[in-house]
């Protein structure tokens, strides 16, 4: 049996199966990206964003056709898909608009009998591991800007994505790109670890994943000494110092959490509330919990949609009860849905104690940790106590109140008065265990490139 099958989370059945790569398969993408390369390299930057800018116009205008391929391999609605499609556009066309600026030469201060300034060039051919929450975006923030400076690409999507891994690499074909300079493999993890990392051919791995797969890739490439990018889990807090209006700070937090039905990584996973909202935040957030029901991913405006998998579901399930046999307080949530396929109910989940189940945890599901707290220090103490540190918000009538709040958490994107976002001119990215490098905004193309010295003696 095949690794590679697209499963309808909503009924459990499969409904495809893709053969999975041999090594000799895999050592052939190795080397067909490698000399791809070599032209895709010298091709002039404007004919590059050019694919770019066809690209985001095939995603615009077969915008349903791929939310509903999507909606069937991991049970995103296909409204929600149709706004991840959106962002992919945004994406392609914004680096097909400032690749160029981005890698104009950097001129250095100092010499005065020579000419010294920075050339970003680009390495060669790169692997990204992908996930399955956001199937085409994480494809579309590691593909653009790589594309665009020159690398070429051999793409490793996650079994339970096959279609649209397929899907993806066809748009590149017709979007003018060179065959080889995008390569689609169905590699198992193996082969990743044994023959596409130890390749001298390979110049690098950008991974989105859990930490689990972080840290075996990470050892893989530093045993190997490549260059990597890791996007992994985070447990971001959004901390509400005080707001005018609780009912519409509720809404917020909740549909943010909800996005995706709380498979993000930079989804507020902790809910840190001041002593004197916290009793009222607390009841509207529950009853919010208790009023979403399961819905056909497939129908418009789908609000519950299932998790990605039964196997996704099994591990949520046992995480939130593990959990609550440690201590914690259940207020939404409990029991399980009596229908077929990977639906499960909001969580809301109180006292949740240091050294207990969940505290340390990314809850990958619709799970809401609510803390209460007294003091801002108190609330930067909890934000920070986390092993990890991708995103977080902090609200406030006083904007200039919650940004110094801000400024003292650990994570790589903090946001004030808004939730966080995911947009194309926004570097992407956390800190601890939360991973290294930027995706996106003008830092994304810093990371695969070489940023070549120049020094001429006048």
């Amino acid at each position: 049996m095949s690794q590679y099958q697209v499963v309808n989370p909503a009924t459990g059945e499969v409904v495809e199966e893709y053969p999975t790569a041999t090594d000799e398969q895999i050592t052939d993408a190795l080397e067909r990206s490698h000399q791809q390369y070599k032209s895709w390299r010298d091709t002039p930057i404007e004919e590059r964003t050019a694919v770019l800018s066809r690209v985001a116009e095939i995603y615009n205008e077969r915008s349903e056709e791929l939310a509903k391929i999507i909606q069937l391999e991991m049970g995103k609605a296909v409204p929600e898909g149709q706004g991840e499609i959106a962002l992919c556009g945004l994406i392609y066309n914004y680096f097909a608009d400032n690749a160029k600026a981005f890698i104009e030469e950097e001129q250095l201060r100092g010499p005065k009998n020579a000419d010294a300034y920075v050339l970003r060039r680009p390495v060669g051919s790169l692997l990204g591991i992908m996930p399955w929450n956001f199937p085409y975006y994480q494809v579309a923030r590691f593909a653009a800007p790589n594309l665009a400076l020159g690398n070429t690409i051999i793409l490793k999507h996650a079994p339970q994505c096959p279609k649209s891994a397929e899907v993806m690499e066809q748009i590149f074909q017709d979007a003018g790109l060179p065959k080889d300079a995008y390569i689609n493999v169905y590699a198992t993890n193996e082969q990743v670890s044994d023959v596409i990392l130890p390749d001298p051919r390979n110049q690098g791995v950008s991974l989105t994943g859990s930490e689990r797969a972080g840290s075996a890739v990470a050892a893989a490439a530093g045993k190997n000494l490549k260059k990597v990018v890791l996007e992994l889990g985070g447990s971001d807090p959004y901390i509400l110092l005080d707001t005018p209006d609780l009912d519409a700070t509720v809404k917020t937090f909740f549909g943010t959490r909800m996005g995706n039905t709380g498979q993000a990584c930079n989804s507020p996973k902790r809910m840190i509330v001041m002593e004197d909202m916290y009793d009222e935040f607390l009841a509207k957030l529950t009853a919010a919990a208790k009023e979403a029901t399961p819905e056909d991913p497939a129908a418009e405006g789908s609000k519950l949609s299932p998790l990605s998998s039964l196997a996704a579901k099994e591990r949520f399930m046992e995480q939130v009860n593990a959990t609550v046999a440690d201590g914690a307080t259940i207020h939404a949530g409990e029991g399980d849905y009596d229908t077929p396929g990977a639906f499960v109910k909001p969580v809301v989940l109180t006292d949740v104690k240091p050294g207990k189940r969940g505290y340390h945890e990314e809850l990958f599901g619709p799970a809401f940790m609510v803390f209460k707290v007294s003091t801002e220090e108190e609330a930067v103490e909890l934000a920070n106590d986390t092993p990890f540190g991708l995103g977080s918000a902090v609200f406030s009538s006083d904007a200039d109140k919650a940004a110094k709040v801000g400024s003292q958490i650990d994570a790589g994107m903090v946001f004030i008065n808004s939730p966080e976002q995911s947009r194309e001119f926004l570097p992407f990215g956390g800190v601890k265990r939360s991973g290294v490098g930027r995706e996106l905004g003008p830092l994304a193309m810093d990371e695969f490139c070489n940023k070549q010295l120049f020094y001429k003696q006048k």
